[in-house]
């Protein structure tokens, strides 16, 4: 059951608690702007009461007795505002600004999971290779020694070729132990990342790396950063931000206006039990009016939260500014990295290639007995060098390509 990065990138963003929270806290703008929106409408609200007095009246006895008694109040009340200087339109604009807000952040959060697990999955991808080709050295020079044992019982080479030989081996054998060990890490890594339990049966997809590298293609910065800017969800937060600043400038406005609102209400009371429906229906009254509130003087309250609302506004401009200016740098350099990556890859592939043709023939020297352990070792230690170079420089040109699809907002695969 092997797990591709889209696999390991949906499980992990099903998992992750950071993401969860950043759905949830998208969840309660939701709600706020709903609310925003309720708020348009009349409330009601209902009341009862109940009030009870005693007192001294005659008894026929030409004495005073203390009587008590009770009187129950119904009511029911309405109220809503007709108008409040455009507030209530320009919260409910602002709630969907903020709820738009909340759920680019939570895409934030998730980009910066996925392309975690895009680092540590091309991790494990690099280290599984380490080990093949530390697996494949070894084996080559446990074939290599036992030619050389053979030799040196026959007298044809020195003990100190055929102990070369084996340091080699030892050298070559702690190298694939270590390799081992990094995959295990890697894996462990990977797994934590996507919140997975470590399990032993763990194991990736790995793709055709050659097939992803021979499509890779020169990045323009200008273009990459066009294309940025119109999907990532940190540069419509800033938009947003600068929107709802604008918004607050309209809101603060607002408290120079007038409001009008309406109000309705109905009551009614009784005190004995026995009439209460006729007490209820003699008893009712009710009224409607209108209640106009002119600002006049309120402290300079208003043109404070003016003066702080275009404050606000200069404020979000700035921070849009340099959300775009850190993309551009940001994209700029993964460019540049793109670009670095592909020339040390076609300089690492002539390296290996011209490593491989003078191990080439110097195994067959080795194997006709014409040259020594040392200058053969020294040729097969060139050989592994450029293919650890090979490999670094593979990966790092894939890695360098996903990070340009990353910004240009093609989702990650391999």
């Amino acid at each position: 059951n092997e797990w591709s990065l889209a696999r390991c990138i949906d499980y992990a963003l099903n998992e992750n608690l950071q993401v969860r929270k950043a759905g949830v806290t998208a969840s309660i703008g939701e709600i706020s702007l709903q609310q925003a929106k309720d708020n348009r409408w009349p409330n009601l609200s209902a009341s009862a009461g109940e009030s009870m007095g005693w007192q001294r009246i005659p008894d026929g006895n030409n004495d005073r007795v203390l009587k008590g008694s009770s009187r129950t109040s119904l009511s029911v009340g309405s109220n809503v505002s007709l108008f409040n200087g455009f507030q209530a339109q320009n919260n409910i604009k602002q709630a969907e600004l903020n709820y738009k807000g909340l759920q680019y952040s939570a895409e934030e959060t998730k980009e910066s999971v996925t392309l975690n697990i895009m680092s540590a999955f091309l991790q494990v991808l690099y280290a599984e290779e380490q080990v093949t080709n530390s697996r494949n050295q070894a084996d080559a020079t446990r074939q290599e020694l036992g030619l050389a044992k053979e030799r040196y019982a026959l007298g044809a080479i020195a003990n100190t070729d055929y102990l070369q030989v084996k340091t080699q081996l030892a050298s070559e054998e702690l190298t694939l132990a270590n390799a081992i060990n990094s995959l295990a890490i890697a894996k462990v890594t990977l797994m934590q990342l996507m919140e997975l339990p470590v399990d032993e049966a763990f194991e990736i997809v790995r793709p055709d790396i050659d097939a992803i590298i021979s499509t890779t293609a020169t990045p323009d910065a200008a273009d990459v950063y066009a294309e940025a800017l119109a999907v990532k969800p940190q540069i419509k937060n800033a938009e947003i931000n600068r929107q709802s600043a604008m918004i607050d400038l309209d809101i603060a406005k607002g408290g120079y206006y007038p409001s009008l609102s309406m109000n309705a209400g109905l009551n009614t009371a009784f005190a004995k039990a026995a009439s209460m429906g006729a007490e209820i229906r003699d008893n009712v009254a009710s009224s409607v009016g209108l209640s106009l509130s002119v600002p006049i003087f309120s402290n300079n309250q208003n043109k404070s939260s003016v003066s702080r609302a275009k404050a606000g506004i200069t404020s979000a401009e700035i921070d849009e500014q340099n959300t775009k200016n850190q993309l551009r740098k940001s994209v700029e350099q993964a460019c540049l990295d793109a670009r670095s990556a592909a020339i040390s890859y076609n300089a690492a592939v002539n390296q290996y290639e011209a490593s491989l043709e003078s191990y080439n023939v110097a195994e067959e020297k080795f194997k006709l007995g014409a040259m020594n352990s040392i200058d053969f070792l020294i040729q097969k230690t060139n050989l592994t060098s450029s293919e650890s170079n090979l490999l670094q420089a593979k990966f790092e040109l894939v890695y360098s390509s996903k990070i340009i699809d990353f910004y240009r907002g093609v989702p990650l695969s391999l």
